[in-house]
């Protein structure tokens, strides 16, 4: 062997560090799987004519990778210029056509690298060359470049991609392998994009243990509420929140057939012993979702809470029937002829029909309701479900409109729109009804009563303004308080507060104030600064209201128009007031008769 050939093939053994830099950091590079599915080709020949000069790498709209095969870089370096390399073909910034190419202008060059840089400070394989910004300016390649082109382009934004001082973008007439059409590189990066969020997404979930690993199987429910997540914006919101609980062993203890929901923990506890497709557990998880959202477990009030379930469920499911949501499963509660009703009219229907009642039953099982009344684990901290149910299902709905994604019955919508329109707090509702019944004394003018005169015109009169004593009379209202043992100090201090406030800014003079335990005592009229600071409570014994009301009825000097509000904690006797009144209660109180005048809750 000569001495030429002896000393090529020691140079083709000796390593190469150069090359296994690079190899390193293609590795780098590739561990992403969004970087991996644009299916780039690399050159790294050394007569290559378009790798850079003093860069490390230049990338064509064929989707090929021209490295610098002479250049040193640590692994990290190679592995952020080839990831910045091919996020310019998975930006459309280098789209492959066929045909001959205008190649970009300096001020496009520099604005695409500074978008790709400034996607890859939270997306980057390896950190960038030290001469790179930190930051970078808002907005996309093509308003970079036209302020740029009026403005210049700032110093440090000037040299910002992978080929040193010469482009590191070439467009090239598409290379027709085998008459193939040109391909589509943002297509390719826009799916693995969305292929690496689902697996960041399993890591997670617990459902893999790294990005690589494959993943675990999904059950049919789990499948059902990753549908919503992804194909179902009225829901979707919603289902991003929800907890699935399959637990055999809880379904059987609680005697959970098929389903039910806590609304306060956001949990719907599944019987995983349930054989259904994913389209009968769609259907099962938009039925406990619904139930949720629109809060049929406080919308019950004083009916009974089983009977008001099922009436939601037929609602419910007729509901999901005309929104093809799923299949439903055999055995559920749906009727036509109740179609466009709404859940307490369905109620009303129900309870007219004992012996129908005792024959219905609700995914939970018969003769329980699926709408659970507190969480089936360990106690924990919860979100605003008000707000998160409502907001869940109002921008579901927007979503699903603007995109036309199926029908929706009409009375669904309203009840969303509703939802998203809460109701007044309790003190606005007080002071409409102070505004509505409540009259407000009209002063008269009359020169009896001379006004100040005005140092301008001291010699013509002015008439005086006076309330009649008639008209102060009749601009009042009757309070009949309940002070026995069960009422609370706070309750008191922010109704007899908000009571105070309004009749004041109304101009009025003073209210009858009737305190009531076991018998009434009158306070009578009252200046209404005082209702709240002044007033002594009497009594602490049981609660009788009647009693007082009759003595405001009875009462000669009390204006026979004048309205009454009763507060009360609930616990006391059946009222009759044959007056325009009002109730003042604390929330989630009931009162033990059906109130014919509104009920302002306290919070």
């Amino acid at each position: 062997m000569s001495r030429s050939r002896k000393a090529k093939a020691k140079a083709k053994d000796k390593p190469d560090p150069a090359a296994e830099a690079f190899a390193e950091g293609m590795r780098l590079a590739m561990a992403n799987p969004a970087l991996d599915a644009v299916g780039f080709r690399v050159c790294r020949e050394e007569n290559c004519p378009r790798a850079p000069r003093d860069g490390l790498v230049t990338v064509d709209s064929n989707g090929t990778l021209h490295v610098n095969p002479f250049r040193r870089a640590e692994p990290a370096a190679w592995a952020w210029a080839v990831a910045h390399a091919v996020i310019h073909l998975g930006f459309g910034h280098v789209p492959a056509a066929a045909g001959t190419r205008e190649q970009p202008d300096r001020y496009d060059l520099a604005a695409r690298c500074v978008v790709v840089n400034r996607f890859l400070l939270g997306f980057s394989p390896g950190p960038g060359p030290e001469h790179l910004p930190a930051a970078y300016p808002d907005g996309d390649e093509d308003r970079l470049a036209a302020l740029w082109r009026r403005d210049g382009i700032p110093a440090r934004y000037e040299r910002c991609g992978t080929a040193g001082a010469e482009p590191d973008q070439v467009l090239v007439s598409w290379n027709a392998w085998n008459g193939a059409a040109p391909a589509d590189w943002q297509v390719a990066f826009a799916h693995g994009l969305t292929r690496t969020m689902s697996a960041a997404m399993d890591v997670a979930g617990g459902r893999r243990t790294s990005m690589g690993e494959k993943p675990v199987p999904l059950r049919p429910w789990e499948r059902a509420l990753s549908w919503f997540v992804s194909s179902y914006p009225l829901l979707g919101g919603l289902a991003a929140g929800i907890t699935l609980v399959a637990d055999a062993e809880l379904a059987r203890a609680h005697g959970i057939s098929v389903a039910a929901v806590d609304t306060g923990a956001a949990e719907i506890y599944i019987n995983p012993l349930c054989r259904f497709d994913d389209e009968e557990w769609r259907f099962v998880l938009a039925h406990e979702m619904l139930h949720a959202a629109l809060r049929h477990g406080d919308r019950c009030g004083t009916r009974d809470p089983y009977l008001f379930n099922v009436a939601a469920d037929y609602v419910i499911n007729g509901w999901l029937c005309e929104m093809q949501v799923g299949r439903m499963p055999e055995g559920l509660l749906h009727d036509p002829d109740l179609k466009d009703l709404s859940a307490e009219e369905v109620y009303d229907r129900l309870a007219g029909d004992l012996r129908r009642m005792r024959r219905l039953a609700t995914l939970r099982g018969k003769g329980a309701g699926d709408i659970l009344g507190g969480p089936l684990g360990a106690p924990r901290d919860y979100v605003d479900l008000d707000e998160f149910y409502r907001r869940g299902l109002a921008r579901g709905l927007d979503l699903h409109q603007r995109h036309e994604r199926g029908f929706l019955p009409g009375g669904l919508v309203e009840e969303i729109r509703a939802l998203s329109h809460p109701p007044l707090p309790w003190d606005a509702r007080l002071a409409r009804w102070f505004d509505e019944f409540v009259p407000r004394p009209e002063p008269l003018r009359s020169y009896a009563r001379p006004a100040r005169r005005q140092a301008s015109t001291p010699d013509i009169p002015r008439a005086g303004r006076w309330y009649p004593p008639e008209e102060v009379a009749r601009c009042t209202f009757g309070v009949v308080l309940d002070t026995s043992a069960s009422m609370d100090r706070t309750l008191l201090g922010k109704a007899l507060g908000a009571i105070a406030s309004y009749a004041e800014a109304r101009d009025v003079p003073a209210a009858r104030v009737v305190f009531c335990d076991t018998a009434p005592h009158d306070a009578g009229y009252l200046p209404v600064a005082e209702i709240a600071g002044r007033v002594r409570v009497h009594g602490r014994g049981g609660t009788v209201l009647q009693p007082g009301v009759d003595l405001l009825h009875r009462a000669e000097d009390f204006p026979p128009g004048a309205p009454v509000l009763v507060i009360t904690d609930g616990y006391c006797d059946v009222l009759r007031v044959r007056r325009e009144h009002a109730y003042l209660v604390p929330s989630g109180a009931r009162l033990p008769f059906t109130a014919r005048g509104p009920v302002f809750r306290v919070t």
